[in-house]
């Protein structure tokens, strides 16, 4: 049964500010994920002849080395990145790396001439700027969405990337086969990301008190519910707390499995595609979209869910992350086993347990994605950019396992071990999380020294107890 709280009774109706810069980080990270994966697609037409267009003699381990390198520069800017979010606000520092990205996207052709090496430079300086990305989004999630919305906003905004992937996947094969050949793939991502940019530093806001264009009562019912604090922006980072947490290591788990699993297959898809199940260029860049359209799709799906589950009481936030992200984690560990066993002659069979292997993943964007932010709103930006920095560790030595795994492309026997330690990664991962992950405000969400730490602690308490009142859930799971 549900509650009628007076957070419900508050909440103004109708499309508003948040709902309008939800929309704008939702196609941000679509256009920054255009310049994350476009080398993911650009890879198999870079190094196959195809008219019109250069290629490339690059061999197995060069791919690989291209491919990690991205997370190179990647896992290096992430917790500075937050932490001039968290100085200069999140606006500029998203607005100007996603312009620099789309800078470096224009210069992609030319560094493949001069060499792997030449691109492999180029793919770490995109990394450093990409970086930003989920520091900032974070940061500006935090300030911007609701607890009590958080599963369909959050979960909204972070869609974007994997519809961004699919996008550009599905659009790849169409621009290869054209007269501007894979170049122009890079040549599009550029200058979407530089409109993008102009149109982000025009609308966005750091958080609702900036915004011109806000109702008083939508920015009373935002500031109410987020628990995040402004006048404590300049408080430093409690690290030594965040880093004496058994709850932040869980989500750290969760994180890093994720990612491990995400960027396994978004890196490598395209050649499992084209060299065990046969796909030729077209064909392969559809079905390499298929999987991120569907956990696009499924994240619509889940995160109304959630969000209903806990707004009623039917389990507890915490209960809510720890299922959701194992559904999106273990369910993919079974596709994974079971894709291990196919052929090319079993090419519909595969490509449904890819789609399944990736969509699924949807479930964990209701779940650790969304953990930061329930364990620290003042805080969220710079603990995203410790973990999505660890786990992009994660992200760099995948592609190079493969690497050394794979010496004949064409061998099922081969991808077969990839995918199972991939699945042996998830069901590790997210055991840790149920072990040890949590969803409630920790108290160094505050300063010690502020009189009010634990009245607000307390209400914080109080108010999650009312969207999932019981006082035990949180730690039953």
């Amino acid at each position: 049964m549900g509650l009628d709280t007076s957070e419900d009774k508050a909440r103004p109706r109708g499309l508003g500010a948040r709902h309008w810069q939800a929309i704008l980080l939702f196609v941000g990270m679509m256009i920054n994920y255009f310049q994350r994966v476009n080398i993911s697609a650009g890879i198999v037409p870079m190094t196959q002849s195809t008219a019109g267009a250069p290629f490339y003699n690059w061999d197995t381990s060069q791919k690989s080395l291209i491919l990690s390198s991205f997370f190179w520069g990647y896992v290096l800017s992430q917790v500075p990145a937050g932490l001039l979010a968290r100085r200069f606000g999140a606006k500029v520092v998203l607005g100007s790396a996603t312009a620099t990205g789309g800078i470096l996207c224009f210069f992609h052709p030319m560094a493949a001439n001069s060499g792997w090496e030449s691109i492999c430079a180029l793919r770490v300086l995109t990394g450093l700027v990409q970086g930003s990305v989920y520091p900032c989004v974070h940061t500006l999630l935090a300030k911007w969405v609701p607890r009590t919305e958080r599963g369909l906003l959050t979960t909204g905004v972070y869609s974007g990337a994997q519809f961004g992937t699919a996008v550009i996947l599905v659009t790849s094969g169409f621009i290869f086969e054209s007269t501007i050949g894979w170049p122009g793939l890079f040549y599009l991502s550029g200058g979407l990301s530089l409109a993008w940019a102009l149109l982000f530093f025009w609308q966005a806001a750091n958080e609702p008190s900036t915004a011109s264009r806000i109702r008083k009562c939508e920015k009373e019912y935002i500031e109410s519910l987020t628990g995040s604090n402004s006048a404590n922006q300049s408080m430093p980072v409690p690290w030594m707390s965040i880093f004496n947490s058994p709850a932040f290591y869980g989500l750290l788990a969760a994180h890093c499995g994720f990612t491990w699993g995400f960027y396994t297959l978004l890196t490598e898809m395209p050649t499992y595609l084209s060299s065990v199940l046969q796909l030729n260029v077209k064909s392969n860049a559809f079905l390499s979209s298929l999987p991120y359209f569907a956990m696009g799709l499924l994240c619509f799906v889940v995160s109304p869910i959630s969000d209903l589950l806990i707004n009623r009481g039917t389990i507890s936030i915490t209960t809510a992350r720890k299922l959701f992200n194992s559904i999106g984690q273990w369910g993919p560990m079974a596709c994974l086993i079971g894709l291990g066993y196919m052929t090319a002659d079993e090419k519909t069979w595969a490509i449904l347990l890819l789609t399944l292997a990736v969509g699924i993943n949807a479930g964990c964007s209701c779940g650790y994605l969304i953990n930061h932010i329930d364990l620290s709103p003042n805080f969220a930006g710079p603990m995203m950019g410790v973990t999505n920095g660890i786990a992009g560790v994660t992200s760099i030595v995948a592609p190079l396992v493969v690497g050394a795994i794979i010496s004949d492309e064409e061998d099922p026997s081969q991808w077969r071990m990839v995918f199972f330690i991939t699945g042996g990664i998830y069901l590790v991962c997210n055991t840790l999380f149920v072990i040890f992950g949590k969803a409630t405000i920790q108290l160094w969400n505050e300063p010690p020294s502020t009189s009010s730490t634990m009245t607000l602690r307390s209400n914080l308490e109080n108010d999650s107890r009312s969207i999932a009142p019981t006082s035990d859930k949180d730690n039953r799971f």
